[in-house]
């Protein structure tokens, strides 16, 4: 199996999990429009926004015109255009939302399968092959997945396929310092983390002497900034690692304030 088919998988996989959580739940306050983490933004937020950005990166990679359309809106309202697109897509009935949705992670499917070899995809950041497209639509459906999930009070399976997000949080190390106009750090670091299965999900030199270890599954909580450093299994040997931990992110754009930790007992 290809390096795209297997993030293509593997977002199949979380897109039907996260499917089966949202498909039977009501059209009410306690269902699609029960609120979540992210401020304002309820369950059918979460969901617009996921079927929203499936179109856009499929527009980006087959309708030049169109996807420069979208860029000019962005630039137009820089801090507001993605709220706007979730808050225009939360407003219509759930079942038409689902479908739409449905729809949307089909077509980017197919669309990155069919991909010429080399052809890179242009995005709000730098262009980006099929496999890294499916790696980050795979992020966004895996983080706000979680979103959804922590609104209706409930948790998602925690399954060895978030190494997607956790090779994605890896590379994007000297984004995430870069993003917060932080010289961005040349020594090495050792990544080591425990997969839910067990495995371990290893990057960067054995023998550096920064690392970072813990739990996969938390680091990617970290990086799609999901919960708070002081919740998480994670360690940092070394400044320029434990640096890395206090400014992760693995998807464009501003870093967002985050989540406070959790409330001690």
């Amino acid at each position: 199996m290809s390096a795209l088919e297997v993030v293509l998988t593997d977002l199949e996989a979380e897109g039907a999990q996260l499917d089966r959580l949202v498909a039977p739940l009501p059209d009410d306050d306690t269902g699609w429009r029960a609120p979540t983490p992210a401020a304002g933004w309820t369950v059918a937020h979460q969901v617009a926004h996921l079927a929203w950005t499936d179109e856009t990166a499929a527009t980006a990679a087959t309708d030049k015109a169109a996807w420069d359309a979208t860029v000019l809106e962005a630039v137009d309202n820089p801090d507001g255009f993605v709220d706007a697109e979730a808050q225009s897509g939360a407003q219509v009935p759930a079942a038409e939302l689902l479908a739409r949705w449905r729809a949307a992670r089909s077509r980017l499917a197919e669309v990155l399968r069919v991909l010429p070899e080399g052809q890179k995809i242009p995005w709000y950041g730098p262009p980006m092959s099929a496999t890294s497209m499916a790696t980050a639509r795979f992020m966004e459906t895996w983080a706000h997945g979680r979103d959804v999930a922590a609104g209706l009070g409930v948790e998602l399976p925690r399954e060895d396929r978030v190494r997607h997000v956790v090779h994605l949080g890896v590379r994007t190390r000297g984004y995430a310092f870069a993003n917060r106009g932080v010289e961005v750090p040349t020594v090495p670091v050792h990544v080591s983390l425990v997969l839910p299965g067990g495995d371990l999900f290893e990057a960067g030199p054995a023998d550096a002497a920064q690392s970072v270890r813990g739990s996969a599954y938390d680091f990617a909580l970290l990086v799609t900034r999901r919960a708070h450093r002081d919740d998480l299994d994670l360690t940092a040997t070394g400044p320029d690692a434990d640096r890395w931990l206090d400014v992760a992110q693995a998807f464009a754009g501003p870093a967002g304030e985050g989540r406070t930790p959790r409330a001690a007992p």
